[in-house]
């Protein structure tokens, strides 16, 4: 039997255990399977055979009675898995009950077996995902709420800016999950629907009774029942990749705020130290930000397979050449990466260290030039906006050549003093006086999560 993804040298780092699951050769198998067990009791729930029949089909479709390897080599031959896979369930089904296998995979094609075992690992897969969004999301608004008052300097193009605080970056985070799991739960539903449409979409081999098979089929397997066979058009598939990938792209900027917040020189924030996390071989002081190098691995990969699946869209009629082949092993790899970064950062967040302490210390690294704005900001009432960056952005100098803290430039300064007294400097330069509207937003965050059952 083929190894789970999970299985390989690299498949725990980079996927997680339920998503490889989802999307093992077993998996497939039984995805197809199980449309070929449904596909044959809608048969003969409208009469085409008896449920007899339909039941000797349904019990051969187990994918432990399967030769895999096999089916693998078959499948270099015939081109797609599910010839082989008929070939075999048919033999099955003939041991025991030669009639039966006379109706086995009856009016269908291969693209539907494969298409319709796609939608249902892809349900296996979204619900594979869900309890690590609970976890993310949940960690992320407890950051939110437990430091919507720690003060922390933030930074725009790589350079300390003004203050803000670590709730208000974390319900950054939180708000951007809450919209990539939102985008995800619609793209997903939209892609469990019904794939069965015969040779060219027409169901042509099941007569008259085609709708009502495809009607019951539908029921049978819980999924939507489209409009028509969608065989050629792909869109829906193609939408559900670029929810993942935007929900790595999100993960990715989580991880590259917290990886910089990690570095030496910052120290703010620190992923779950433990015994051989993020160590390293030689260097027994290292504390490596794993969780972030997998999910920013993934933000990586994950933008040339979705844009693979979009280059695969153009397929030609009713049936396409290679781009539907292009997308098998595509889009499983979009969901196994998804899951491994989300999975390492739901952990990651969850057991996240905070130095409030450095951070407040950080603040204070530049002896009080990110409060620059804010003094030029309480001049700009009393003598215009311009004249009031002119000298703020002038000591601003004359303290960096002195090496001298900010508001003792400022204090020296007739123009300003003639402005603001002592103690008005002084409030001027508390960072807690200068976060604008930042605790108001972690509270709006908060408040717009939609509680989930």
């Amino acid at each position: 039997m083929a190894e789970s993804p999970i299985l390989t040298l690299l498949g725990p780092l980079f996927a997680s255990e339920a998503m490889a699951a989802a999307f093992s050769d077993v998996a497939r198998l039984q995805g197809m399977l199980d449309f070929e067990a449904a596909l044959a009791r809608a048969e003969a729930s409208v009469g085409l055979f008896p449920a007899a029949t339909a039941e000797s089909i349904a019990r051969a479709c187990r994918a432990d009675l399967f030769d895999i390897p096999a089916l693998a080599r078959d499948t270099a031959e015939a081109g797609n898995p599910a010839i082989p896979m008929v070939k075999q369930l048919t033999a099955l089904v003939g041991r025991h009950d030669a009639a039966a296998a006379r109706f086995v995979h009856w009016g269908a094609t291969s693209q539907d077996a494969i298409d319709t075992g796609l939608v249902l690992q892809i349900r296996g897969g979204l619900a594979a995902v869900e309890p690590d969004l609970q976890r993310l999301t949940a960690a992320l608004a407890a950051l939110a709420e437990t430091h919507a008052k720690t003060v922390m300097i933030g930074r725009t193009l790589l350079q300390q800016a003004v203050p803000v605080t670590f709730g208000l970056k974390a319900a950054g985070w939180l708000a951007a999950v809450e919209r990539m799991r939102a985008r995800l739960a619609e793209a997903g539903s939209a892609a469990q629907v019904l794939q069965f449409g015969g040779a060219a979409g027409t169901l042509a081999a099941l007569g008259k009774r085609g709708l009502d098979v495809a009607a019951a089929l539908a029921k049978e397997l819980d999924l939507v029942f489209p409009e028509l066979p969608w065989h050629g058009h792909r869109d829906r598939l193609v939408d559900l990749a670029a929810a993942f990938g935007l929900l790595v792209g999100t993960l990715g900027k989580v991880a590259r705020d917290l990886s910089l917040l990690m570095q030496t020189e910052v120290a703010e924030a620190f992923e779950p130290a433990g015994q051989g996390r993020g160590g390293s071989s030689t260097m027994p002081n290292k504390r490596n930000p794993i969780a972030c190098a997998v999910a920013l691995a993934a933000a990586t990969r994950v933008p040339p397979l979705v844009a693979t699946l979009l280059a695969a869209m153009p397929q030609e009629h009713e049936r396409g050449l290679g781009g539907w082949h292009a997308e098998w092993e595509t889009l499983p790899e979009i969901f196994l990466l998804a899951s491994g970064a989300l999975h390492r950062m739901a952990d990651a967040i969850a057991g996240l260290t905070i130095d409030a302490a450095r951070m407040r210390e950080n603040v204070e690294a530049t002896h009080g030039l990110v409060m620059a704005e804010a003094v030029a900001m309480a001049l700009a009432d009393r003598i215009g906006k311009r004249e009031a960056h002119d000298l703020v952005e002038s000591a601003c100098r004359r303290a960096l050549a002195e090496g001298a803290h900010l508001r003792d430039v400022l204090a020296r300064e007739p123009a300003v003093t003639a402005q603001l007294t002592p103690e008005a400097l002084d409030r001027l330069f508390a960072p807690e006086s200068y976060l604008g509207m930042a605790e108001r937003f972690v509270q709006r965050v908060l408040a717009a999560r939609k509680p989930r059952s």
